[in-house]
């Protein structure tokens, strides 16, 4: 059994049940019954009134005559020398074998029906038209005719086996210009004038299943080779308009050659390309590869859609993109837009920060620094702050205590920090670790108290003031006077 989905070829083909289509049935506990698909109004009226859903169709049952409104996950197509299971069941086996003869007849029936109608189509004429050898201009349209000395000349040499032909190097080919043969060194030899002497493969026009009219090849042709000319009526954009709005065909419809026969496909054999023929624009109908001789000659028609409907394409093509101007699909894995492969972020560690204010080092409800790499913590007092700041917030150390501009020197003892401009005579190494601190902390602290690194052992805040006169950052004076705080920049006041 598949895994996942599996979808059927006639599904994946998008070929959907039809009346008068033999199908089997699977309904209820049954086994598998053949089956008719009805129109709905040829069964009977108490059919018709049963309840049913959209999308849903009668079935008439061979062998027991019942009819019944099912779906299209319940049917498959009927093929011929289908015979059913093997499995009988009591009661049932005799209708069941009656049902399988007379699905087998009407198969048949259907099957000699259908030649019957092909044979006839097949036997028809091609729709009528006038067929005409070089573009029809139509109302103002002109064709342009240039003068000899405006028609470029190329290098070939008349003595070349085929001088100028399709695997020539010849200047005006690879232009896409047809040579003039006054004005081509190789005269009549030069073989860069198929549009001109209408030098086309010889070709059969043929009705093909399902697509219409089309056209074969009857020899090989080698790719790159020129097939046909696209001839036509030459119309404007006016003309063109109104023959859309009319419902008539504008390529090639009512005069051409034999170019107009040929079918679309969304994986050619054939591509058009536009030549300047003495001096007037044309366009011609190359091969894009080797064509073996009884094969069906097809390009891309490359449509615009005007209005809102679009024209099923049928094609059959591997990558047949459905409808007839969409792109075709990428059936090549080379050609399948990878899927982007996104990169997994190593999630980082939640930054830990310290668990003590980084002024007073007491603990308790702190604001953390939102810098990336600083590890710091305040109380709100220490900061002179009364609520927490809003947004990103970075804490006084980043920031000079002169001028409030990024800091470049920071004190390891307390927040103090100073940019390049004020940092010069304003820190000095401690004593007890060699760490930079600011001109607050004595040395007579770092040698007789106990030695303080980059973390925060508590420091003495009032052995500081003793000592040097001057009070220490985000410490509280025992005399009452107000501290020093890095988020006002505001000195203490002397008590």
């Amino acid at each position: 059994m598949p895994d996942g989905s599996w979808f059927c070829n006639d599904c994946r083909a998008g070929k959907k049940p039809k009346y008068r289509d033999i199908i089997w049935v699977k309904l209820g506990t049954y086994r598998w019954w053949p089956a008719e698909i009805h129109h709905p109004r040829s069964i009977p009226t108490n059919i018709q009134h049963l309840k049913h859903e959209i999308g849903e169709f009668p079935v008439f049952f061979f062998g027991s005559k019942d009819y019944f409104w099912t779906h299209q996950g319940r049917v498959f197509p009927y093929m011929e020398g289908d015979r059913g299971s093997k499995h009988q069941r009591t009661g049932i086996g005799k209708v069941f074998k009656n049902a399988l003869l007379e699905a087998e007849a009407r198969f048949k029936e259907m099957k000699l029906k259908r030649e019957a109608k092909e044979a006839q189509e097949n036997s028809r004429k091609p729709p009528p038209y006038k067929f005409i050898k070089v573009n029809k201009p139509f109302g103002k349209v002109q064709v342009y005719t240039a003068d000899i000395s405006e028609i470029p000349k190329c290098n070939c040499k008349p003595t070349d086996e085929r001088p100028c032909g399709f695997e020539s190097e010849c200047l005006n080919r690879m232009l896409q210009y047809e040579c003039h043969p006054q004005v081509c060194p190789s005269g009549e030899r030069c073989c860069n004038q198929d549009f001109t002497k209408r030098l086309y493969p010889e070709t059969q026009i043929i009705k093909t299943p399902g697509k219409g009219w089309g056209l074969i090849s009857l020899r090989d042709i080698k790719k790159g080779e020129f097939v046909n000319e696209y001839i036509g009526e030459l119309i404007d954009e006016e003309e063109c308009r109104a023959r859309i709005k009319y419902d008539r065909i504008i390529d090639a419809g009512p005069k051409g050659n034999y170019s107009r026969f040929m079918n679309h496909s969304c994986q050619p054999n054939c591509e058009t390309q536009k030549w300047t023929v003495n001096g007037d624009t044309r366009v011609g109908l190359f091969a894009v590869c080797d064509i073996p001789s009884g094969t069906e000659l097809t390009f891309n028609y490359n449509l615009d859609c005007l209005g809102n409907e679009k024209t099923v394409c049928r094609c059959g093509a591997p990558n047949c993109s459905g409808f007839l101007g969409d792109r075709p699909k990428v059936t090549d894995p080379k050609g399948k837009r990878l899927k982007r492969k996104y990169k997994k972020r190593k999630t980082e560690g939640k930054k830990k920060s310290e668990d003590e204010c980084f002024r007073c080092r007491d603990g308790g409800q702190l604001v953390l620094c939102d810098k990336k790499t600083c590890t710091k913590a305040y109380h709100l007092s220490c900061l002179n702050l009364t609520k927490r700041p809003f947004g990103r917030w970075d804490c006084p150390w980043h920031h000079c205590d002169v001028c409030g501009k990024n800091s470049e020197a920071f004190c390891q003892l307390c927040p103090n920090s100073f940019c390049k401009a004020h940092q010069e005579g304003a820190l000095r190494p401690w004593p007890a670790t060699g760490q930079l601190c600011c001109m607050e902390h004595d040395e007579l602290e770092g040698a007789d108290g106990p030695a303080q690194d980059a973390a925060g052992s508590e420091t003495n805040a009032a052995a500081a003031v003793a000592n040097t006169g001057l009070p220490a950052k985000g410490s509280r004076k025992a005399d009452g006077a107000e501290a020093k705080t890095k988020g006002s920049k505001r000195k203490a006041a002397e008590a």
